[in-house]
């Protein structure tokens, strides 16, 4: 069984946003160094998720360069009309 080594960190924050994290932690019956590692795994997690989606569409972007494959946005339109009236539908084929 493997040990994770968990290591301190010094965050410097401003005094106010300081008492705001307080104040927050008492209310919610928290540590501040619970929201704080709430936060930050909140916006690692978010970050990540946005980074893969761009990632996405940089992987799109060179498919469709190498290949010429597309939909119109007509195409994808009258897909996405459908499927929000609740038809179901197949996507329309990509064609050059």
């Amino acid at each position: 069984m493997s040990t994770v080594t968990i290591r301190p960190i010094t965050l410097k924050i401003d005094p106010d946003t300081r008492e705001r994290m307080q104040r927050l932690a008492d209310l919610r019956q928290r540590s501040a160094h619970w929201l704080m590692l709430e936060a930050i795994r909140q916006y690692v997690d978010r970050e990540e998720k946005r980074e893969a989606f761009r990632q996405d569409g940089i992987n799109a972007w060179h498919e469709y360069q190498a290949t010429g494959l597309h939909v119109t946005m007509e195409e994808a339109d009258a897909w996405l009309s459908k499927l929000e009236s609740g038809t179901g539908a197949e996507p329309p084929e990509c064609h050059v």
